[in-house]
């Protein structure tokens, strides 16, 4: 009974903790959400493509922008690397482009 208990106030905890994470970079959160959808729906063959054609290319405005922004906040950095590192590295892994 007190490990039921225990399980379902840990179980509440990390659920409060990703909605107020949530709530507290909406901004990221969209973001992310993008990152990891492109990931998701790209195939090995456009991911190779895209780094082949970036490669030695300036970052955009935007991406310049994002990633300052990343730097100056460190909670903000690692709530981003939490939820794009799993699904962006596993297609990577998928793809070859990682060992």
């Amino acid at each position: 009974m007190t490990r039921r208990i225990l399980r379902l106030a840990l179980g509440a905890a990390l659920l409060f903790s990703s909605v107020v994470n949530a709530q507290q970079y909406p901004i990221l959160d969209q973001v992310a959400g993008k990152v990891v959808q492109k990931y998701q729906q790209s195939s090995c063959e456009q991911l190779w493509q895209e780094k082949a054609q970036k490669q030695g290319q300036p970052k955009s405005e935007k991406e310049q922008r994002a990633v300052q922004l990343l730097r100056n906040d460190p909670q903000m950095r690692a709530e981003f690397i939490n939820r794009v590192a799993a699904p962006v590295v596993n297609k990577m892994f998928e793809c070859g482009m990682i060992p």
